[in-house]
């Protein structure tokens, strides 16, 4: 019997290596350690052997047993590494290839014109300042000279949130706080968000808008013409052409709109200019007396001037863009060109 075990050793030892599969090796194991395999056959024959043979039977069918499962347990694992090491010859990175260039992203049209403009009036002494969006009716109408029953809110339609909370139509309510926080002489620059219920190829409900104001004694309109004219000509260069005009703003007086030749047609008219030859940039104005008053400022004592742009218009003009909604589809091709 012991003859035989050798025998089964050997068997199995040879036809080991013809085992190149998983399901091969698998098999062969089954074929000799399984419960109905040929090894364990043999092992419900110890009956058969003499007493004194049976001690070394057992020993040595459980010496082939351990042998046999370590030699298809290593045969397994030198499968597994040989189709690992195929698979990685087959994925071999080139390490000296060049690699690929990560496209970096850029600003948005609207961000960089923005930086621009508080870069400029940051030169002429102007601090940046922003506040709240959500804004109560005293800051964003009230204080500003526009009480509930004047018709120039009728020229900023409004999201209201609550009664007396709005979404801000304009940041001037940002020179409100400033003022009521601290004594003039006064240059701040407001930056931001603002809302309106309005959507056309020329407004969004949603868009960016910078004001400004300058508070000390003396100021005079001469000041906002020269500050004005020195940041147009920062904005679209030393040769534009630039005219003020009188207007109405309940929070100024007097009041002027400033126009620029259009960039379009350079004054020749054309669908942009409305055939005129100019186009609307901003509003301006000196400060009225009585939002002096409503932030306890004599108006005997000091005087100022404020004005307000919108980014996305100054961002059309300066970059040749004919419609605002553009600027917020998120469409790559457009946003690449800047």
């Amino acid at each position: 019997m012991l003859k035989t075990l050798d025998e089964l050793e050997k068997e199995a030892i040879l036809e080991l290596p013809g085992a190149t599969s998983e399901d091969a090796l698998n098999e062969l194991r089954t074929r000799y350690l399984g419960r109905k395999g040929l090894l364990t056959q043999m092992l419900r024959q110890i009956s058969t052997v003499t007493a004194a043979e049976k001690p070394l039977f057992g020993k040595r069918s459980n010496e082939i047993k351990e042998s046999l499962a370590h030699a298809i347990d290593d045969a397994l694992e030198m499968l597994k590494a040989s189709r690992k090491d195929q698979v990685l010859l087959k994925e071999t990175i080139d390490v000296t290839l060049p690699g690929r260039g990560v496209r970096l992203g850029r600003l948005h049209p609207v961000t960089r014109v923005s930086q621009e403009i508080c870069r400029i009036f940051s030169r002429m002494g102007f601090n940046v300042v922003e506040g709240p969006e959500v804004e109560t009716d005293y800051y964003n109408f009230e204080a500003l000279n526009i009480p509930k029953d004047h018709p120039a809110r009728d020229m900023q339609d409004t999201f209201y949130v609550e009664d007396n909370i709005v979404l801000r139509t304009h940041t001037s309510p940002v020179q409100i706080r400033t003022m009521e926080k601290m004594k003039p002489p006064v240059r701040i620059l407001s930056p931001g968000r603002v809302y309106r219920p309005d959507s056309d190829v020329s407004h969004t409900p949603m868009f960016h808008q910078v004001e400004g104001l300058m508070v000390d004694k003396g100021i005079t309109f001469g000041d906002l013409k020269g500050t004005l004219t020195y940041f147009l000509r920062q904005i679209f260069g030393a040769d534009i052409l630039l005219r003020f005009r009188p207007s109405f703003f309940p929070f100024t007086e007097p009041s002027a709109e400033v126009d620029l030749r259009c960039v379009m047609c350079t004054g020749k008219g054309c669908r942009v200019c409305g055939q005129s030859g100019w186009l609307e940039i901003l509003g301006s104005g000196m400060v009225d007396p009585a939002v002096f008053e409503n932030v306890g400022y004599d108006p005997e004592e000091v005087t100022g001037f404020a004005f307000g742009l919108g980014v996305e218009r100054i961002a059309m003009l300066k970059y040749g863009i004919s419609d605002i909604r553009l600027f917020f589809e998120n469409d790559g091709r457009f946003l690449e060109q800047f």
